[in-house]
């Protein structure tokens, strides 16, 4: 899940602006308004804490974000799911991701590649009549076919995508200030590209570069921020 102006990826990695008045909400996030606002893009919840205020309208963005976004995450398998998963969240809320986590779970074996790259026309036809996960005929190709390309990766998924880390900047004041790609998203785009990858242009890159904690997109204020490196 990408925080920036609410945008719209689509599978080449190119985005659209939505209406100006959902500036400011998480991509694919639909903006509510925060009981305790106390900043642009800050908001203090009933715990005394003080998150990002996307993180504010529903108990699953706020354990989302408390306990998993940011964070650095790593193995094959771990960051494989989030690739996926925002994959799947291209153009829609990533609330509907969040509920449905444990279906994908269900229906993609864990995310473990392997097992994703042997899915046949069967297992295709499963996961199109499976009303748990997104069922979108591109999607769940890019899954299979990423699942295939992460196996003919020479040093594995997580070593391709952690190569892009890079030093961390300046911690962002309000969700403006979070970019919706960057110059390393886009350079982990092209190499995913370039091994074969589909569905993961740089918005959904860098998404997934934020999900893994690769970078660091809490605002300033923001409690998680000195939780994370």
């Amino acid at each position: 899940m990408s925080v920036r102006l609410t945008r719209v990826a689509t599978m080449d990695g190119q985005v659209s602006r939505k209406r100006q008045a959902k500036a400011d909400a998480p991509l694919g996030v639909e903006p509510s308004a925060p009981r305790h606002v106390v900043a642009e893009g800050l908001a203090v919840g009933e715990d005394g804490r003080a998150r990002c205020s996307w993180a504010d309208s529903t108990a699953e963005y706020r354990a989302y974000h408390d306990e998993e976004w940011g964070r650095p995450v790593r193995g094959d398998t771990a960051i494989f799911e989030r690739l996926c998963l925002e994959g799947f969240q291209s153009g829609l809320s990533w609330l509907t991701i969040l509920r449905k986590r444990e279906n994908f779970r269900a229906a993609f074996s864990g995310f473990d590649a392997s097992a994703v790259a042997a899915f046949g026309d069967e297992d295709f036809a499963r996961l199109m009549a499976d009303a748990g996960i997104v069922r979108n005929r591109a999607k769940i190709n890019a899954v299979i076919n990423n699942a295939r390309a992460a196996l003919g990766l020479p040093d594995g998924l997580d070593a391709l995508v952690w190569k892009y880390a890079g030093e961390s900047g300046p911690a962002p004041r309000t969700l403006a200030d979070v970019p919706a790609s960057t110059p390393a998203s886009k350079a982990l785009s092209a190499g995913l590209k370039w091994h074969g990858f589909t569905f993961t242009g740089p918005v959904t890159a860098y998404a997934t570069m934020q999900a893994c904690g690769i970078v660091n997109d809490h605002l300033a204020a923001c409690f998680c921020r000195t939780l994370t490196p």
